[in-house]
């Protein structure tokens, strides 16, 4: 089978060279940061308890069931009759019959193994969301880094305007113009800081923790080569390690044992009864009598009168036919969005790529070119602020198209099971 490689690895790659200035920054990589996520995300901590309660139910259901033991003392009419009291002791147990124990241990197994799996696929989901939210952190300082260096672009072009209307250069409205058009970029550069430090905020709660100290900045880059995945493979892969598709296949599983418990259930249960009296002297002079000790064992048998009603029954078998439909409708359901994903990717990878033909090249010859002949006079200002516009539309644009080939990839990996 051909091998497949992860997006998280790659991730990790682009953070090495980053990791190295550490110290001299406070620099979150991605791997520090899907451990924090693995290890104190609180969302994650508390479905891991699902796992733990399902295996306390286990060992619930493998207990048998307690004896029961009665005491009783009689004592008849007055004492000055002396008519003689007695005790009674009796000791009594309920023999289950019809496997009724093995049946409700293997349903709280089955429990169990289901809990793991959602549990492992709750983590699946989990990664896949942490990795998209710091893809996205990405994005947003990248964009803040582009709108910060256009507008000190901007602003250094608005300063040259005003020396330059001074000298009688150019027009006042000119300089107005290019002065106006600096403090609009200044208010696009606060909106990208703000997105920005939301982005951080988000990271902050994936690892479990709102008052952590925010990092300088992020290590890692957008940029990634597309790769050749294979639909069949990543079907094939999907159908096999999927944890929502394994936690269905154990609800299959659960639902048929509860069947074998409701079966199991209408089996009659025996009751034995192990008991003693004791009566002691009666010395009334009208009926006298000596005292006495006796024992009785017997058994109990129930009138399933009950089991008429198969109510029970037929409940747990329509639960097991629904429960094969449900895992064929997730097998169509992992199919479709697996085919989904990878159409997807290839055309995000395909928006990539295009801005590589020569898109960023071309819109930043443009501008120095623009610049050139403005600062000459041979260019208006308002052509100039439209390069501009042109030039900071394509390189954000360029952002966008990276950010959604990655997410793409990661959305494409979540579905195919390959986190």
């Amino acid at each position: 089978m051909k091998k497949i490689k992860s997006i998280i690895p790659l991730l990790l790659a682009c953070c090495l060279t980053a990791a190295a200035h550490a110290q001299e920054r406070q620099i979150l990589t991605f791997q520090d940061y899907l451990n924090n996520v693995k290890e104190k995300n609180i969302s994650y901590l508390a479905e891991q308890y699902n796992v733990d309660i399902a295996e306390a139910n286990v060992k619930a259901a493998r207990i048998f069931p307690d004896p029961e033991f009665s005491v009783a003392y009689a004592n008849n009419q007055e004492w000055n009759l002396q008519m003689g009291y007695g005790f009674d002791a009796e000791l009594s147990y309920t023999l289950e019959l019809g496997g009724k124990r093995r049946a409700r241990i293997r349903v709280a197994q089955s429990e169990k193994e289901m809990a793991a799996a959602l549990v492992e696929d709750y983590f699946r989901h989990l990664r896949a969301d942490a990795t998209v939210a710091y893809l996205t952190a990405l994005k947003a300082r990248d964009t803040y880094a582009i709108q910060q260096a256009s507008y000190q672009q901007m602003l250094r072009l608005a300063h040259a305007d005003s020396v330059r209307f001074r000298l009688g250069a150019i027009m006042e409205v000119d300089a107005q113009q290019s002065r106006l058009e600096a403090a609009s970029m200044l208010n696009e550069v606060h909106a990208s800081e703000a997105d920005w430090k939301d982005a951080l905020l988000v990271l902050q709660l994936m690892q479990g923790s709102q008052t952590m100290e925010m990092p300088d900045s992020l290590a890692g880059e957008l940029r990634s080569d597309p790769y050749d995945f294979d639909l069949a493979i990543l079907t094939a892969n999907a159908l096999d390690s999927r944890a929502d598709l394994q936690a269905a296949l154990h609800g299959r599983e659960l639902s048929a044992n509860n069947l074998r418990l409701a079966r199991a259930n209408r089996a009659i249960d025996l009751g034995i009864n192990l008991g003693g009296t004791y009566a002691s002297e009666v010395r009334n002079e009208i009926a006298p009598a000596p005292s006495f000790k006796g024992f009785s064992a017997g058994i109990s048998i129930p009138l399933k009168f009950s089991n008429t009603n198969k109510g029970e029954v037929r409940a747990a078998r329509l639960a097991a036919e629904q429960s094969e439909a449900q895992y064929r409708a997730i097998e169509q359901q992992i199919t479709l969005e697996v085919a989904q994903a990878y159409h997807r990717y290839t055309i995000a990878c395909r928006q990539a790529i295009h801005f590589h033909t020569g898109m960023l090249r071309d819109a930043e010859m443009i501008l120095e070119k623009k610049l050139y002949s403005y600062e000459r006079g041979e260019t208006s200002i308002l052509e100039l602020l439209n390069a501009q516009r042109t030039y900071n539309d394509v390189r954000l644009n360029y952002i966008e198209a990276l950010y959604n080939q990655a997410v793409a990839r990661v959305e494409l990996e979540r579905v195919s099971s390959l986190f």
